[in-house]
């Protein structure tokens, strides 16, 4: 995102640009799998220092188990336009715009002209990629008459003849146990999820995809989120969400390729195009910090079955241990019934695990209480979501509502990746 004309040494026979470019391909090179492909895997860019690169095109979208950065921009947007010609168009260009901003550069070749406006907007101009990568998905509403959502969508059914290639998995899901949801932000047809280690880069990148779709597109609802609350890999430390908590000790990482095979990539049982992707669920879950605040030690403790500090299990003395749902003390289960960890363990829930990858958020205050609207951007990967519908519907008797509120809820399609000279979705808009 330098974009230093034809490179500016940077006193030492280098250019920046030239510095970046080969930071990003020495990390590259250690993500490629079979084919040739890049995984977006941790090894696609270890630098923390902002040279790192995520190859955007490889076998699978990068932003599913690449290593979680620090940042994240969300973004849902509606299809204004009715022509399947204008979305396979629009889709070309965002994954155009896509595979150049995740290499460092402008969202589009860079304009000289002085009465034409720029190809990008230009506040992301000197900062380093930031292992920026952009992740896209469609949503249930694609494939569905228009008129389902917005009225500024298109009129007819089946505006792009769509429908027949809907996976049964993709819906909206139904209402759940501890939620209020708000239409305004939640479902869409598209989604755009911008990850990266520098918040005004992951900026950069929706804003300008946003500007690209103009007269196709339009923004229904985004989110800003800070501080990853997962970890995606084994080099990771497990982060604290807003409540002090060690957050998805037991995630599924990169390495596990088993339980990614298992739990996370479509297979057979979805249709062509979307083989090897995966499913996305988006919940904004606003955390009541000053209830949480009041509580005590002992009762923060027990409503998440974990020791707040060290991050383990009641039943263990190390985080990794694995929780003991069957020890018992003088007052009945070490791990309460009602506790977060046992209502969420995979033996609870038919062995079924979902890949986590969420950010802490806050939006300021609650008009109406006073107190801070923050918590959790929760995002999760599976192979369906009828899986991350399970493990919440078993949720619902669990101790933590008393402190959280979902209040939007989306599901995104996550195809797989692309190769040079293809765009993202091609496999199924020329089906």
């Amino acid at each position: 995102m330098t974009n230093e004309p034809k490179g500016k040494p940077d006193g030492r026979g280098l250019t920046r640009r030239g510095l970046i470019k080969t930071a990003g391909a020495a990390g590259a090179g250690l993500g490629l799998g079979a084919g040739g492909f890049a995984l977006g895997s941790a090894s696609a860019a270890e630098s923390d220092d902002g040279t790192g690169t995520v190859p955007f095109r490889g076998e699978r979208q990068a932003g599913v188990v690449t290593a979680a950065q620090d940042r994240l921009h969300f973004a849902a947007f509606d299809v204004t336009t009715t022509s399947r010609a204008e979305l396979v168009e629009l889709l070309r260009a965002w994954t155009a715009a896509a595979a150049r901003m995740t290499e460092g550069e402008l969202a589009g070749p860079r304009n000289d002209e002085p009465l034409l406006p720029p190809e990008d907007t230009g506040e992301a101009l000197g900062l380093l990629p930031s292992r920026l990568t952009i992740t896209f998905g469609f949503g249930p509403t694609l494939f569905e008459s228009a008129g389902a959502g917005r009225p500024t969508r298109g009129a007819g059914a089946d505006r792009f003849g769509l429908s027949r290639l809907r996976p049964p998995a993709l819906r909206e899901l139904p209402p759940l146990p501890a939620e209020a949801i708000e239409p305004a932000r939640s479902g869409g047809d598209l989604c755009v999820q911008a990850c990266a280690d520098d918040p005004q880069v992951a900026f950069h990148a929706v804003r300008n995809l946003a500007r690209i779709g103009r007269g196709k597109v339009v923004l229904r609802w985004s989110q800003l989120g800070f501080g990853r609350t997962s970890t995606t890999t084994r080099a990771q430390a497990t982060p604290r969400n807003l409540m002090g908590l060690k957050d998805g000790t037991n995630n599924i990482r990169a390495e596990d390729a088993e339980a990614l095979d298992e739990h996370v990539w479509a297979g057979a049982e979805a249709p062509a195009w979307l083989r090897g992707g995966t499913y996305l669920v988006a919940r904004r879950i606003r955390m009541l910090i000053e209830v949480w605040d009041r509580a005590t030690l002992s009762d923060q403790e027990l409503t998440i079955g974990r020791a707040k500090y060290s991050g383990a299990p009641l039943t263990g003395s190390d985080e990794f241990d694995q929780p003991n749902l069957a020890a018992r003390g003088a007052d009945g289960p070490v791990i309460p019934r009602d506790a977060h960890v046992r209502l969420a363990a995979p033996q609870l829930n038919a062995g079924t695990r979902i890949l986590r990858r969420g950010y802490s958020f806050t939006d300021g205050f609650d008009e109406v209480t006073g107190q801070l609207d923050a918590g959790l951007f929760f995002i999760s990967f599976q192979r369906d979501p009828a899986r991350f519908e399970a493990i919440q519907r078993n949720l619902g008797r669990d101790a933590l509502n008393e402190y959280v509120k979902h209040t939007s809820s989306a599901v995104f399609a996550i195809p797989p990746g692309t190769r040079e000279g293809t765009y993202i979705g091609q496999a199924l808009l020329e089906a």
